[in-house]
């Protein structure tokens, strides 16, 4: 593996890693690992565990939410299954979950943050702490959104996730795209990097490439628009230290109009299917 850059824990520890390049999997690996990766997810400041609505910036990213939680039960009801069942990996406060129930889905959830677990809880949504607590079960429709990166042990986790799909079910993951063009602009402080909580970084080709031997196939990809801005905007905090929302939104704007053309979005949902 090459390296590609140099980053750091931006959001909370401020600690150095680097990004190595993997040339079989066209994809970025974060190194070094931490083999506690809990210490850098405690903070308030997570919003993904939390329903904060503090700052501006939580408050567009609640907004933001609601809007992706309507598109994501809309891309679920619209695919050709033989039932509705759905587990979701990563179901942080679990409000795609309720969105999902109330659309007549048969629910299941993992989540691993206890404050993100009871924060569901509130509104009635149980999540296990982890895969194993699923016991076997099978699923019409399995989702990962904003997940699969993560998620230590990556070929272990794939191996597991795709036991629990039903025959020609869909697993649905969305991710970010290091190769964007918000991601080449801001390089470094590129907030979608992440590190360390996020341990890899995909590309287009990356996703469809780690499952195929999985025997799931890529159905189609569609953009995340949002992302784009939102990422922009953290972006412009670690390098500037300031919000900078205009630059934020021309750079989201710009790089959506790039990847019209280029297909290289921000962030990308992959919708798979198992063979």
């Amino acid at each position: 593996m090459k390296p590609y850059l140099k980053t750091k824990d931006f959001f909370n520890t401020q600690k150095e890693f680097e990004l190595l390049y993997d040339p079989t999997l066209d994809m970025l690996i974060t190194r070094p690992q931490p083999s506690d990766l809990s210490e850098y997810y405690k903070s308030d400041g997570y919003i993904s565990h939390s329903d904060s609505k503090k700052s501006l910036t939580d408050k567009i990213y609640q907004f933001v939410k609601k809007y992706n939680i309507r598109r994501k039960v809309k891309l679920i009801d619209s695919l050709d299954l033989p039932g509705k069942r759905l587990l979701d990996i990563g179901a942080g406060t679990g409000d795609f979950l309720l969105a999902a129930k109330n659309k007549g889905w048969i629910i299941e959830g993992v989540e691993p943050s206890i404050l993100a677990r009871t924060n569901a809880y509130e509104k009635q949504i149980k999540l296990k702490e982890k895969i194993e607590d699923l016991q076997g079960a099978k699923f019409d429709v399995i989702t990962l959104w904003h997940v699969l990166e993560h998620l230590p042990n990556l070929q272990n986790q794939i191996t597991a996730i795709t036991s629990l799909l039903n025959p020609s079910g869909f697993l649905i993951i969305a991710v970010p795209n290091f190769k964007s063009y918000d991601a080449k602009k801001y390089k470094t402080f590129w907030a979608a990097f992440d590190v360390p909580r996020h341990i890899w970084h995909f590309s287009r080709k990356s996703i469809p490439l780690l499952f195929k031997k999985h025997n799931l196939q890529l159905v189609s990809t569609k953009p995340m628009l949002f992302d784009s801005y939102y990422v922009s905007l953290l972006s412009e905090r670690y390098k500037t230290g300031k919000s900078n929302y205009l630059n934020a939104a021309l750079t989201g704007f710009v790089s959506n109009l790039k990847a019209y053309s280029s297909k290289e979005y921000s962030s990308l949902i992959y919708i798979l299917r198992k063979g």
